[in-house]
């Protein structure tokens, strides 16, 4: 399993961290106390998860880290195997975050309301763990896109993989779907519709997929359609999107969009992203 425990300063990024790990396929739980981590460790493996991910940091107060060291040394002991990213900014960039968020910093009690005195007392409590972090990663000059790209390229060994593709055919009779970011409209295809021994079928069925794929109009148009789909998903996925649906529709959803939503999904399957299949209408 591969297991990640994500810490560092207040205000340098653990929120959106975890969101993007959950993103490219981490489980993820968020402020747990160090005392649980052993036993949440045993829960993942027993549950079969394959990657997970926990915050640990100051919310709770600077009592949950006199029992990190003392977590982590147990995890090494059971010989478990772990990672640890901290992530770390400049002090003049979390005091602008801080005044931009107007959130209070969790030692800012301890401080007399200091912000300035907090962040230094959490940089002493936090130094050991940042000296056992296998990955440091300085925020300050990342945007929430550069920092997803950071972090997409420390955790996914393809790229392609920061992006979930949805391909979802649907009938316009029903209505659009409201999700869909691309929309193609199919109806321009021969329909099986018409032809007696197709007619309760579907796009799923061999003998539809091969009447609506066996024509040239279809040819060019897939031709055209994977084309275009091959450059802009790396714009996408360059902008830092993490969803992406790809609606196909024609009249009824039953034929046409159904197989051109096989085809595609297929087609980026093999490409290497990671992509599911739905046919909304395909029952109705």
């Amino acid at each position: 399993m591969e297991f990640l425990i994500v810490t560092g300063v207040s205000g340098a990024g653990k929120t959106r961290a975890i969101h993007t790990l959950e993103d490219i396929g981490f489980y993820c739980v968020d402020n747990l106390p160090p005392e649980l981590i052993g036993t949440f460790y045993d829960l993942c493996v027993r549950s079969h998860i394959s990657r997970a991910a926990v915050v640990i940091d100051v919310r709770g107060g600077g009592c949950f880290f006199h029992s990190f060291e003392q977590a982590l040394d147990d995890l090494r002991t059971r010989n478990d195997s772990f990672k640890i990213l901290f992530l770390d900014a400049s002090d003049s960039v979390l005091i602008h975050r801080y005044k931009e968020t107007r959130r209070r910093h969790p030692f800012a009690e301890r401080c007399s309301g200091s912000l300035q005195e907090a962040m230094s007392l959490e940089r002493s409590v936090l130094q050991r763990i940042k000296e056992y972090a296998d990955y440091v990663v300085d925020t300050s000059e990342l945007s929430p896109v550069q920092l997803q790209r950071k972090l997409s390229g420390l955790f996914l060994s393809n790229i392609n993989e920061a992006m979930t593709i949805h391909c979802l055919s649907f009938g316009f009779k029903h209505g659009l779907p409201p999700e869909a970011d691309l929309v193609f409209d199919v109806r321009f295809l021969p329909n099986p519709f018409y032809v007696e021994t197709l007619k309760q079928k579907t796009g799923l069925d061999q003998p539809v997929y091969d009447y609506v794929m066996e024509n040239q109009t279809a040819r060019d148009f897939t031709a055209r359609l994977t084309s275009l789909v091959d450059f802009l998903i790396p714009q996408y996925i360059a902008e830092g999107k993490s969803e992406l649906v790809i609606a196909i529709g024609c009249t009824g959803g039953h034929h046409r969009s159904v197989a051109i939503a096989a085809f595609l999904y297929r087609r980026l399957l093999e490409a290497g992203y990671r992509v599911d299949m739905n046919h909304r209408d395909i029952h109705k």
